[in-house]
């Protein structure tokens, strides 16, 4: 942990800083007292913001301005250089503003700035109650963006978890690698609910919805009028129908009771299989070998992550984890799990005290199903993430929607797509009717190896690799028939944020162009 009597880097913002040193587009790092600062001139004004990105802490300073925002270079959160505020997921919480004065010559930062208070725009039907199915990234995002944009009405946060809303990135990663404290997790406290008057109920599944009365109805029988409603269901993990798939010592990770098992199960495992070779498996791998588990993978791939990120970055990912220890079994499937072991298919057979399954997940489509919505391996969704019935919206991972980058409809289960799909929804709630556009953004974490993937590219080309993946300092650019869908990026994350940056022209484009699907 940092030593918070170490006083941040930089010159002292409140005494000055001349003109002249500050160029075009630059971001200047300095304090205010003992806050840590960015001092920036763009197109003509200064700007004074805090410097730490309240997603992970990231150095906004190595990030980018595009228009009066800067983006974090790490998860490519966005705050408003005028008001400080987190304008787009993963950052919920705003950085500090100050006033910047000039005078003879220098650059003066003054007082604090308080956020503006924002009073909803006049809509033609604003709703007098708004319901929320779900209490994952999308569905907080939206409960959060509804009362930031100023809506008063009732709103409620129907959630199927035990526990309060919290960061599901960091179950597979740190956390379950025993360096998160569980205090880190959650995204809210209890109390943060209550003051924002969003009634937030945890344990509750809804069994229908009356889209004729507009209500939806809990499994244990309580009923939730709506004017507006939202369904962030999310996805649930596909489960093997394997002889001993139900024994004690096999684990599925998707919430946060089941990373709590996971690593009290690991602090007494010797050995562990984990059943799946992408990005959950191999996250969950990395984190048991930080715990001195020993870890055999089991893939069907003949590569790890091929099918996302190509076979030469495949070929790296398996020689990185087995130089950690890791020993891998692909091109086969278990066929039975017993108290000792795992078989597989191979004939091998594979001593283990803990099993973890993660072959991927299945988008919760079944209350819109019941419903009457319009479902196509996903809830079908316009460019407003408005479902086929009038009034209600879908977001985060059941969320089908027509992606203007690759002309067809996309379905993408990443945690920050979820939570900015969550926020444009709220604020079409609200009668915005605001396209979703952005662009797709997702992270892997594995030992000290990190990799940011911007865009979505399904089927590729060969990839285009610019720099050494050995060296772990790359750019990776995924096509299809010539046009760029996708780039990931190692150690570059400037080049990752300008990417995103080059995605979202070529989307606007695309939608300026008549010919635009």
């Amino acid at each position: 942990m940092s030593d918070e009597n170490v006083e941040p880097e930089g010159p002292d913002l409140t005494r000055g800083v001349a003109l002249s040193t500050l160029s075009e587009g630059a971001m200047l790092l300095g304090r205010v007292g003992n806050e840590p600062a960015i001092l920036v001139r763009h197109r003509g004004e200064l700007f004074a913001i805090g410097s730490a990105c309240t997603h992970y802490g990231g150095p906004l300073a190595e990030g980018l301005l595009v228009e009066d925002t800067v983006r974090c270079p790490w998860h490519h959160a966005c705050f408003s250089l005028r008001t400080g505020e987190a304008l787009r997921a993963p950052a919920l919480n705003p950085v500090a503003c100050w006033r910047v004065e000039q005078r003879d010559g220098s650059a003066f930062v003054g007082e604090k700035l308080t956020s503006p208070v924002r009073r909803p725009a006049a809509a033609p039907a604003m709703p007098g109650s708004v319901v929320i199915v779900g209490g994952g990234a999308a569905g907080n995002a939206a409960a959060e963006m509804l009362r930031r944009e100023g809506y008063a009405g009732r709103l409620t946060l129907l959630s199927a978890d035990e526990s309060t809303p919290y960061d599901r990135p960091n179950l597979s990663k740190n956390y379950l690698a025993g360096t998160a404290p569980e205090e880190w997790i959650p995204l809210r406290s209890p109390e943060f609910y209550r003051q924002h008057d969003i009634d937030l109920k945890l344990g509750v599944r809804v069994g229908a919805i009356d889209t004729a009365s507009r209500r939806v109805e809990t499994v244990g029988g309580e009923r939730h009028a709506y004017d507006a409603l939202l369904l962030a269901t999310g996805a649930e993990p596909v489960r093997l129908a394997l002889p001993g798939g139900d024994l004690p010592h096999v684990h599925y990770l998707r919430t946060l009771a089941d990373s709590r098992a996971l690593a009290a199960r690991a602090r007494a495992s010797k050995q562990a299989v984990v059943i799946g070779a992408s990005f959950i498996g191999l996250e969950v791998a990395a984190s048991l070998r930080a715990r001195n588990v020993g870890v055999h993978v089991v893939g069907r791939e003949p590569r790890p992550m091929e099918k996302i990120l190509g076979a030469e970055v495949g070929d790296f990912v398996r020689k990185l984890h087995e130089q950690h220890g890791v020993i891998f079994h692909l091109g086969t499937t278990p066929t039975g799990i017993d108290a000792r072991s795992v078989a597989l298919a191979s004939g091998e057979n594979i001593p283990a005290d803990l099993v973890v399954i993660g072959v991927g997940v299945r988008p919760a489509v079944a209350l819109a199903e019941r419903a009457g919505l319009a479902v196509d391996r996903g809830v079908t969704v316009d460019e407003y993430l408005q479902t086929s019935v009038p009034g209600i919206f879908a977001a985060g991972d059941i969320a089908r929607w027509p992606d203007r980058l690759t002309g067809e409809r996309i379905r993408v289960e990443h945690w920050v797509v979820a939570q900015r799909q969550g926020q444009t929804a709220a604020r079409n709630i609200l009668g915005r009717r605001e396209r979703f556009d952005a662009v797709p953004f997702f992270w892997t974490e594995q030992y000290d190896f990190g990799l940011a993937y911007v865009g979505h590219a399904e089927r590729f080309d060969m990839p285009e690799i610019d720099g050494r993946l050995d060296a772990r300092e790359c750019t990776i650019v995924f096509r299809r028939g010539g046009r760029k869908l996708a780039v990931a990026v190692v150690h570059r994350d400037l080049e990752g944020l300008k990417a995103e940056v080059e995605l979202e022209r070529a989307i606007a484009e695309r939608a300026a162009s008549p010919q635009a699907a």
